[in-house]
């Protein structure tokens, strides 16, 4: 009778959560069919909008770039889960009387014409690809870098993989991965911290239940967090069938990555920036990554979470702008 009143409970819970998931997804594809409006990237037209697409092979990318015609240094930022390029508007106005050409786009899977389905084309060699063929896309062979959450990984492994083509590197949150899968493996409460990412990696069942009553539970756990305007974008962004299956996939192929070349000690100057009320990542794995660090390096510790651009955005973005002149310090 037990048994059958719990798989009673059960199958109630998962017919609710679909009907709503359906419910809630936004089948006329708006966000998609308004990033198509956006025109591709021409260096000739660039300035006259907002949001351009970069082509890399099959895939188009949405993307936002400051000052286009600039000559000064270029800047790349990486935006992490569950943003888009839109989070790093602070950084745009910190920046948009300078000379730096500053390039945010919205990786695989967040935009709307770059959504592979197989999950090995999510793993970590195919999102740095991404990175340095955008750059050269438009041009560019050197640029500072700057990475938050998912963006940090990411560039942490670029900056791993290809230094000769970065000058300064700003990580947001997330530590040098060979520490952080360090305090995972060692550290009881690294892997308290990362259960959510166990969870992510069973199929559909997270993305129905984040999607579920009109993003309810993304917006109570994240979202809200964030700025009005950026909210409206995520919004529209997740509530497309497929885009929150596709991010998810990040999580999915973690440890399964195409091999490539890096250099796990870092030469060019770091800076990293953490909450130490950060929910995902342990001081252990933020101490663990100094040995990895061999050139600059400056570690800021503030007392807030993990959304350290909505929480603290006058600080991050001061350091981040003056960590831009540290090259000179490789």
């Amino acid at each position: 009778m037990l048994l059958t009143i719990i798989l009673s409970v059960f199958l109630l819970s998962i017919s609710w959560i679909l009907l709503t998931y359906l419910i809630s997804i936004d089948w006329k594809r708006s966000h998609k069919i308004k990033s198509g409006n956006f025109p591709n990237y021409e260096n000739s037209k660039i300035q006259e909008y907002p949001i351009t697409n970069i082509v890399i092979n099959d895939l188009e990318f949405r993307a936002r770039i400051l000052n286009p015609k600039a000559n000064g240094e270029a800047i790349f930022l990486l935006h992490g889960f569950p943003q888009t390029s839109i989070s790093w508007e602070p950084v745009f106005e910190a920046l948009k009387n300078t000379n730096f050409r500053v390039i945010a786009y919205d990786q695989r899977g967040y935009s709307p014409n770059a959504r592979p389905k197989n999950v090995s084309d999510y793993d970590t060699k195919n999102l740095i690809d991404d990175l340095f063929s955008i750059a050269t896309k438009l041009g560019i062979d050197k640029f500072h870098l700057v990475g938050h959450d998912w963006g940090a990984a990411i560039g942490w492994a670029a900056t791993m993989s290809k230094p000769e083509r970065i000058l300064t590197y700003s990580a947001l949150s997330i530590p040098h991965p060979l520490a952080f899968f360090s305090a995972l493996k060692n550290n009881k409460s690294q892997r308290k911290k990362s259960r959510y990412i166990l969870f992510f990696q069973i199929p559909w069942i997270p993305e129905m239940i984040l999607i579920s009553m009109n993003l309810f539970f993304l917006k109570r756990w994240i979202i809200h967090l964030m700025p009005h305007e950026h909210q409206k974008e995520y919004f529209s962004v997740f509530s497309e069938f497929g885009a929150m299956n596709s991010v998810l996939k990040y999580y999915r192929a973690m440890g399964k990555s195409k091999k490539f070349d890096y250099q796990p000690e870092i030469m060019l100057p770091v800076l990293f920036i953490w909450g130490n009320r950060d929910p995902a990542v342990s001081m252990d794995a933020v101490n663990l990554q100094d040995q990895f660090i061999q050139g600059y390096y400056k570690k800021i510790e503030l007392n807030t979470g993990h959304w350290l651009l909505e929480t603290a955005t006058k600080e991050v973005v001061n350091h981040i702008t003056k960590h831009l002149d540290n090259k000179k310090n490789i």
